[in-house]
């Protein structure tokens, strides 16, 4: 698998080693190949205010954003491509601080949000929601306590 990991802020500090090493447990649990590739990026507040204004139409920065390479024909040769995630620290950090977890914990858990995005997996619709929340925690305290495939 290849994972590359871009911290362009510089507030929050992170074990981007540690993330990466858990967003390749993940995508192994999730059945994803060998050849599988994920682009995950680390960016302060202004930088996610603008990308989620530029792809969504919504001011001011969110915890995480999903740029899948699963649209439309996925027959060509990079089917294994799965995208780009993109994370906020500074959204990370704040919500970490509300909900008594760490930063790096809030990191991972909208990773799996994030990734869980690209495989098609979505929230727009209330059932749907419910099950996507399942999913997400389920990964997560799996993920926080090493039970994930090694």
């Amino acid at each position: 698998m290849e994972i590359s990991l871009d911290n362009r802020q510089t507030k929050i500090e992170f074990d981007t080693e540690d993330l990466k090493k858990k967003a390749e447990k993940l995508l192994k649990d999730l059945g994803c190949s060998s050849s599988a590739v994920l682009s995950i990026s680390l960016v302060d507040a202004k930088e996610m205010a603008e990308l989620n204004f530029r792809y969504r139409g919504k001011e001011g920065p969110t915890n995480v954003l999903s740029f899948s390479q699963h649209e439309g024909d996925l027959s060509g040769p990079h089917m294994d491509l799965l995208g780009d995630v993109v994370i906020c620290a500074d959204r990370v950090a704040r919500d970490a601080d509300e909900l008594g977890y760490t930063p790096a914990e809030m990191a991972l858990y909208v990773l799996i949000h994030g990734v869980l995005h690209l495989m098609g997996i979505h929230h727009d619709l209330p059932d749907r929601e419910k099950s996507m929340q399942e999913k997400v925690d389920e990964l997560f305290h799996r993920l926080i306590s090493g039970s994930l495939m090694p």
